[in-house]
């Protein structure tokens, strides 16, 4: 377990279940936003997501679930990302510790390619929970959006007493649309399920405060951490892959250098292939989503 600390961010190198258990504080969490493995077969750097059986992939989940429940604070919330299948599971368990608030359905675009044998997935489900539901922090105001109903059509309610306009902003539905992070985007960093920063950032902004401490169990490129930094909050992010602590490293401004080597962000060369614009020499995992091989 390796830590590396700058101006309130703190990035732990080391197996999640160990630092949780070890190296932070109890009640100490006021967000945590948890996107773990999801034991459909990615290869994450050096980290295979499969494990033996589903009853195996719940048993590790269960444990380090527990672990982010004593993390959090009275006040505060969780984020909870799973996939389809496993999420059922996830529910049960969540909701017999804390109170889901809302069950939310993160709907992206299709890369091209969709199943032809079912119905493929064209969402990722995220639990949103809190300790206390009389007692937790949600900032509408800071992520109100866009009423098309009023700021569009601009209709007149005539059921009060004096019409007036219908509001022009509202707190978003359970039903998020926001793009997945693709290979042109400047926030792209190689990762297989890299989250896109609008999504970070409507969680962080609704579920804490400027100061609060926001933690991530599988930081990953440390969107979460990058997130929380630009909009005034503090962090911790643990990651086990080494590739991947050196994203955190580069984005957190924590340090330019790993083991001698420079942290500088490596310029994206496009080659043409089929007529498309291609990675030079990608991983596998980035080509078939490129290319729209779901």
């Amino acid at each position: 377990m390796i830590e590396y600390s700058k101006d309130g961010h703190t990035i732990i190198h080391g197996d999640t279940l160990s630092v949780l258990d070890n190296a932070v504080e109890d009640s100490s969490v006021n967000l945590i936003f948890a996107d773990p493995p999801y034991n459909i077969g990615k290869q994450f750097s050096e980290f295979h997501d499969h494990w033996e059986n589903e009853d195996v992939y719940i048993a590790w989940c269960k444990t380090w679930l527990e672990l982010c429940i004593r993390k959090l604070r009275p006040d505060g919330s969780l984020y909870l990302m799973a996939s389809t299948q496993a999420m059922p599971y996830f529910d049960l368990f969540l909701r017999q510790r804390l109170t889901i608030l809302s069950r939310i359905v993160w709907h992206y675009d299709s890369s091209g390619v969709q199943a032809k044998k079912f119905f493929g997935s064209l969402y990722e489900p995220i639990l949103y929970a809190v300790h206390d539901p009389k007692n937790y922090i949600f900032n509408p105001d800071a992520i109100a959006v866009e009423a098309k109903t009023g700021a569009i059509r601009k209709l007149i309610d005539y059921r009060k007493s004096e019409p007036t306009p219908y509001n022009t902003q509202k707190v978003p539905g359970n039903v998020w649309e926001i793009p997945r992070v693709r290979y042109r985007m400047g926030e792209y960093e190689q990762h297989p399920s890299q989250k896109p920063e609008a999504l970070l950032e409507r969680i962080i902004l609704a579920s804490s405060r400027e100061g609060d401490i926001v933690l991530d169990p599988f930081s990953g490129t440390f969107t979460t951490s990058a997130v929380a930094k630009r909009l005034g909050r503090r962090s911790i992010g643990i990651e086990l892959q080494t590739e991947y602590i050196k994203i955190g490293l580069r984005r957190l401004a924590i340090s330019d250098e790993f083991a001698g080597e420079s942290l500088t962000r490596p310029e994206k060369n496009y080659v043409r292939k089929n007529g498309k614009n291609a990675l030079q020499n990608p991983a596998k995992n980035y080509v078939g989503d490129l290319f729209g091989e779901e």
